[in-house]
């Protein structure tokens, strides 16, 4: 495999982990006791979003370079 195809691969474990996130915050909205799971369910939903966002972001970016380039 060669170096961008690599890349690659970190791009998409990052978007695949921020899409867990998503999972695990969304779980902590519906546990049950106090208000605190809540608040962090959904502060860590925004925040895994923001992030899924950038990284679909920067990972097409870079895709497009490496395809000027010629490497994938």
């Amino acid at each position: 495999m060669n170096k961008a195809k690599f890349v690659m691969f970190i791009y998409s474990l990052a978007a695949i982990l921020s899409m867990v996130g998503i999972g695990v915050a969304v779980s902590f909205i519906f546990m049950a006791g106090t208000d605190q799971y809540d608040t962090a369910g959904i502060i860590g939903v925004f925040a895994c979003l923001f992030a899924m966002c950038l990284i679909f972001v920067m990972g097409f970016k870079q895709k497009k370079k490496f395809v000027q380039a010629g490497l994938l």
